[in-house]
């Protein structure tokens, strides 16, 4: 499997105060990832450093096999990077199809008609304001937007946050055949846990700042108490140790 996102020792936040220390991290190409955590644990922080809005603050940080060191968020995202941010990053006034079509470039592979088979619900809704859509209509159409730019990685921050727990259900589905039918990485930061580690490969859970779990999606639920503790950042020893069924935590 080709390896599309590596981070070593990585340390990253906001100006010279590290908010992430120590992080190892890899996605591979057609894998889904989960990066799970608390609130402020440097989930976001973690996506924003790799799609090059953020400076590392140090170790080493590769996406597509290029350093991400002093790269500019455009020349990564012309590498085949894609990220959907927390708010989905929508231009409310703007039709649903005039936001496919500005997130569509030259050297995008992927048509709007191929867009609109993956998200059956979408050219009923191609002429509507954007913000007149209901939340999960909104997340369809930012999934649709990352999607149509051609990524071979894609970043997705808290896609689910506030939608219902059935439009849940409907959505990270999605994310999976995605990442299976183009052969893309997904990075995935995500509050519904259980549902995320039903459509992940693996996953990755951050508490204060580093590493407390990691291991198979399989792993990390049958380990539950062990994750539902890292996840609430409780107290937990900052480096990884085995978790009973081969994980690490």
């Amino acid at each position: 499997m080709t390896t599309v996102i590596e981070a070593r020792d990585l340390h990253c936040g906001y100006g010279t105060l590290p908010v992430v220390r120590g992080l190892d991290l890899t996605v591979g190409a057609g894998e889904v990832v989960c990066l799970l955590g608390a609130n402020g644990a440097g989930k976001t922080t973690t996506l924003l450093t790799i799609a090059g809005a953020l400076p590392q603050l140090g170790g080493d940080l590769q996406v597509l096999g290029s350093p991400v060191t002093k790269a500019r968020p455009y020349a990564i995202a012309r590498r085949g990077l894609s990220m959907v941010p927390e708010g989905r990053g929508l231009f409310y006034k703007l039709t649903v199809a005039e936001n496919l079509r500005l997130r569509r470039h030259r050297r995008s592979t992927v048509t709007m008609a191929e867009v609109f088979e993956q998200f059956p619900a979408l050219p009923a809704l191609a002429d509507r304001r954007t913000g007149l859509l209901s939340g999960g209509e909104q997340q369809r159409v930012a999934l649709a937007g990352a999607l149509i730019a051609s990524p071979t990685v894609m970043l997705l921050d808290e896609m689910c946050l506030g939608l219902a727990p059935i439009i849940v259900e409907k959505l990270l589905p999605m994310v999976r055949r995605i990442a299976e039918e183009h052969a893309m990485g997904v990075l995935l930061v995500e509050q519904h846990v259980l549902a995320a580690l039903t459509v992940a490969d693996r996953g990755y859970v951050l508490a204060h700042g580093r590493v407390v779990a990691e291991g198979s999606a399989a792993e990390l639920r049958r380990d539950a108490e062990k994750l539902e503790a890292g996840y609430l950042g409780e107290d937990i020893a900052a480096a990884p140790v085995p978790l009973a069924n081969g994980g690490q935590r």
